[in-house]
């Protein structure tokens, strides 16, 4: 299982254009092939910040995710509404 953390900061005049696009595709995203799980945080203390939190069955899935037409269309909209440099991580669960 591959937990995939998104951090983005957004335009503060553009977080309701992001969250329509967000609105728009979690559905087609958690449809596609080896994702679980996909949900939307809003950072306490910088309400334009946002975070996606999203479980995929495997690193590979992932990726066929990442080279999509799906992702493509939905990056292309949401890069475009930043005001800084997205970061991410991928992780993979670990039972201690």
């Amino acid at each position: 299982m591959i937990v995939r953390i998104v951090r983005m900061t957004f335009q503060e005049e553009k977080t309701e254009e992001f969250l329509e696009i967000f609105r728009e595709s979690k559905d087609k995203i958690r449809a596609f092939e080896g994702c679980n799980h996909v949900e939307l945080l809003q950072d306490v203390n910088q309400p334009h910040v946002y975070s996606t939190y999203s479980l995929w069955d495997s690193e590979a899935h992932l990726n066929s995710y990442r080279h999509s037409a799906l992702f493509g269309k939905v990056w292309k909209a949401t890069k475009a509404l930043f005001a800084d440099k997205p970061q991410a991580w991928s992780m993979q669960q670990v039972e201690v």
